[in-house]
């Protein structure tokens, strides 16, 4: 984690500086219709929120959950972002698609599932986009650390991470949320650090508690599912 603890620099993209300002996120976590995307970017651009979750593909557990809709929701996409003055932020999932996100997507994620798909990594990091990297739910922070250190190894240094929750013997919530991550990250790292309360509890009552949990433990933002 060599270039991950030496990084020292003061991580900024457009609307978020680090230690001035909350990054917020949100969005639906997967693309379903154009009625949805269109409704969700005008309330969030009118809440000054700057950011968009925009997943066209979903990895899941079980091969017969809903997988995205695909390349179906690149059309949605570009309207949004003609009529709205809103970031995408969208999770790549396959080496091929880079050139297709690189061109429309404006943050790529990096999905719990492909925290450790190190050719994926390598390829981002030779991007010139912010990379936001989840954490994998049966991961440690160091194997997290670690796949930051490839992106960072490849060239860039604008990597954003997203604590969403780990998996623990307990079943009352999806994931636990290991809110102990975000100050351990902050005493390791300058990169910032996010979470995602929302897959951490998969509990629509528990995301305001935990979004103001993470916040006063000190996380540069939040990752909301609406």
């Amino acid at each position: 984690m060599k270039l991950v603890k030496e990084y020292n620099k003061q991580f900024m993209i457009d609307h978020f500086e680090k230690d001035k300002d909350l990054l917020i996120i949100a969005g639906p976590c997967s693309i379903e219709s154009e009625e949805q995307m269109m409704r969700v970017a005008e309330k969030l651009v009118s809440l000054n929120i700057h950011y968009i979750r925009s997943a066209m593909f979903k990895p899941r557990t079980s091969p017969y959950s809903f997988q995205g809709i695909g390349f179906d929701g690149l059309e949605i996409i570009k309207k949004i972002k003609e009529k709205y003055p809103i970031k995408v932020v969208s999770e790549l999932v396959r080496l091929n698609d880079i050139p297709i996100y690189e061109k429309y997507v404006d943050v790529i994620q990096i999905g719990a599932r492909n925290m450790q798909n190190f050719e994926l990594l390598k390829a981002v990091g030779k991007l010139k986009k912010p990379v936001l990297l989840k954490r994998g739910f049966g991961n440690t922070i160091e194997e997290w650390l670690n796949s930051a250190e490839y992106i960072m190894a490849n060239g860039n240094e604008q990597i954003i991470l997203c604590e969403r929750g780990i998996k623990t013997f307990e079943t009352a919530t999806r994931n636990t949320l290991d809110i102990s991550s975000v100050p351990v990250v902050k005493g390791l790292t300058k990169l910032p650090i996010i979470v995602d309360p929302s897959h951490a509890s998969g509990r629509r009552e528990l995301v305001t508690p935990l979004a103001l949990a993470s916040i006063a433990a000190g996380s540069d933002g939040l990752m909301i599912e609406v």
